[in-house]
């Protein structure tokens, strides 16, 4: 029996571990990959506060796991089941049943890929899907954003601080962001559209430097190139998915994201859901962190005093 179970690793859940941890409660966070989520494979974090200069995810997350690991239990195992109604929680891996009376749910949003060849094998190497993370590593270069919704075209005027040109990929004419945000990017000298067009490849040699089109009209090939091979930035954004199919029949969810208030409480008493995995405006590893803090002193509130 836990006072909390946290589900995931990530930066949001290690953090609520380490809080609770510190807080006396008898914590208990449950991974199925690695520690860091999506963190643990940034090559460079350079706007989480009081990271070292050139310091990588996987060397933060490794750091936040060690932290964590002084004051809770960290177990590698799958998580195949839960049981969030009434005051003991059940959560089900594949060979125990672990009982808490807090829940917290971290296990954060996966970005939804191209799967085109190159993708993978260029990635943090040309290709990202954070611009806030790696915008600023191509100062001076051109920059090609993949896909046509609100996130895509907020980012593609959020890249124009950084990039040469910024070219907007997408696979018809109409976007699906608003009007005021098309407008903006039309009106900037700085971005260009190629539109009815999608990602057939991506390319380079140590980084990516060529793109491989194909017209939705006319199936049409086409390449971009700069004449000296000069590589270039690919920024994703058709959208996120994030990973809460196993709590659907149990917990509210907004397009598959699970709404809190400020404490970070859903509409179960005492389930908590943090970091990717909550419906939130922005989806970085400070934003993570401080959910994580939140949940973890308001599940101590709970656990103390029974109130909700």
């Amino acid at each position: 029996m836990f006072d909390v179970i946290i589900i995931g690793a990530g930066p949001a859940g290690l953090t609520a571990g380490l809080y609770a941890g510190r807080a006396k409660l008898k914590t208990l966070i449950l991974e199925k990959d690695i520690a860091g989520g999506q963190i643990a494979t940034t090559e460079h974090v350079e706007n989480y506060p009081g990271s070292e200069k050139g310091a990588g995810g996987l060397a933060i997350s490794d750091r936040m796991e060690e932290q964590a690991r002084e004051f809770c239990e960290i177990k590698y195992k799958e998580v195949k089941k839960v049981e969030l109604k009434g005051e003991v929680k059940k959560v089900y891996t594949t060979d125990e049943v672990y009982e808490s009376k807090v829940v917290i749910i971290s296990t954060g949003a996966s970005h939804r890929k191209l799967n085109v060849p190159g993708e993978k094998e260029f990635a943090n190497l040309g290709v990202s899907y954070c611009s806030t993370c790696d915008g600023p590593f191509y100062q001076g270069l051109d920059i090609f954003v993949i896909g046509g919704g609100e996130a895509a075209l907020e980012e593609a005027l959020y890249l124009t601080k950084f990039g040469k040109s910024v070219n907007i990929i997408h696979r018809r004419e109409g976007f699906r962001a608003s009007q005021t945000i098309v407008d903006r990017c039309k009106e900037n000298e700085k971005i260009n559209f190629l539109l009815n067009y999608t990602v057939e490849e991506i390319k380079g040699e140590s980084e990516v430097n060529e793109l491989i089109l194909k017209n939705t009209q006319t199936n049409e090939l086409k390449t971009i190139k700069n004449d000296d091979n000069s590589p270039f930035g690919v920024f994703i954004y058709i959208g996120n998915i994030p990973q809460t199919d196993l709590f659907k029949d149990q917990i509210e969810l907004i397009d598959g994201y699970i709404p809190t208030d400020e404490d970070m409480k859903t509409n179960l008493k005492g389930v908590f859901a943090i970091g990717d995995t909550r419906v939130k405006k922005i989806r970085q590893m400070v934003t993570a962190t401080s959910d994580g803090c939140i949940a973890s002193e308001m599940a101590n509130k709970y656990i103390d005093n029974g109130e909700w």
